[in-house]
Parts: C-alpha cells; structure tokens; sequence
C-alpha cells in the first residue's frame, strides 16, 4: 500500500478526535511560531496539517497568510467542513511532501506530522530539498517528531524517533537551531508519547 493510501485510508475511517496524535490545542506549536517573531501576513505552510486544528488557531490569531500540506485530500475535507467559509482564506496543497513543488516561498515551516514517518535516508533528503525550495532566505522552520523516548510505531507504520542533534544533521549547517521543546503528549486513550519540538533559522 503506498503512503497515499495509507492516510487516505485512515482519514476516512476515523475521525480526527480518534488518532493517537490528536491535539485540542496546538500550544507548543503556536508557543514556536509566536517566537519566531514573523508578520501576521507572513506565508506558514503546515506540512502534514490536513485535520490539524493549528490553522484554526493561527486565523484565529490574525495570521492572514495560510497554506496546509497533506498527502490525504480526506484529511483536508474535514478542515475545510470545519472552517467553513475561513476555509478560503487558507492555500490546501494535497501532495506528498517528497515530491511537492512549491508554488512560492514561505517565511515559515511547520511539520508536527510528517518527519519521523521518513524511516528512509532518500525520502528525508527529499523532504529536506522541498523544504529549501519552500523556505525564504532566514526563514523559521518549526519541526517535531517523536522523541528518542517516544512510540516506535504509529498508525500501524515504524517511525524515526529523533533529537535536536539528529533533526539538526538532516537539515545541515544552514540552519541554526533556536529552541527546542519537550512535550509529553496524551492521547485520545490517555497513553504517553513523547514528542520533541525544534525551531530552526535559515542562514540565508
């Protein structure tokens, strides 16, 4: 089964408020970006953020300036059926990360989703080049993944687990690292996972 249909599988199956990575409140994400110090009308893009409720959150702030990422279209129904008519003030890509073109340049990056499903050295490349080609000179990214003592799997898929100094390495020396954020995270069922949470800045 290809990644696409995994997750496309999963989101028309259960609900947002079902999976394991589920979050009423985004709060280290948006702690990270407020820190970042960007615009209001600065270009975010959330990357795997089809059901995420960041971008609620983020309009809700005043951010004007909104794109959202995801492999699964079905994710991304819910959201725009949740916003309603705010859905159209927000860009929605559907496209696997490795291989998107982005259609032009954001101050911001945001993946709290995607990262530590990359279990292969080529898809991270590929990620790492999407990124670059989407990130403005001296723009924030805003990355997490599970922590070296988080879950091994998710959603029937092994992950990656990761810290700073190996988020760090994947990206390379054109990012400087600017904060870092532990979070133990409770699931729908009230289970532990360990997440870590890294802002970045582009040298240039």
């Amino acid at each position: 089964m290809s990644r696409r249909e995994h997750w496309d599988r999963i989101w028309r199956t259960r609900a947002p408020q079902q999976v394991s990575w589920y979050q009423a409140e985004p709060g280290p994400s948006l702690a990270l970006i407020a820190a970042a110090g960007i615009a209001k009308d600065a270009g975010i893009i959330d990357v795997g953020g089809g059901a995420s409720l960041l971008v609620d959150r983020l309009l809700d702030l005043g951010y004007t300036n909104l794109a959202v990422l995801d492999i699964a279209d079905a994710a991304m129904q819910g959201s725009r059926a949740r916003l309603g008519a705010r859905a159209a003030a927000v860009e929605w890509h559907e496209a696997d990360v490795t291989a998107f073109e982005p259609p032009r340049r954001y101050a911001l990056w945001h993946d709290r989703a995607v990262f530590h499903f990359l279990t292969e050295a080529e898809d991270r490349r590929k990620y790492v080049a999407t990124l670059r080609k989407a990130l403005q000179p001296r723009g924030t990214v805003v990355i997490a993944t599970f922590a070296p003592d988080g879950p091994p799997k998710c959603s029937g898929l092994d992950v990656l687990r990761h810290d700073q100094a190996t988020l760090g390495a994947e990206l390379g020396p054109d990012f400087a690292l600017q904060e870092v954020h532990r979070e133990t995270h409770h699931t729908p069922s009230q289970a532990e996972q360990r997440f870590i949470y890294c802002r970045f800045q582009a040298s240039g």
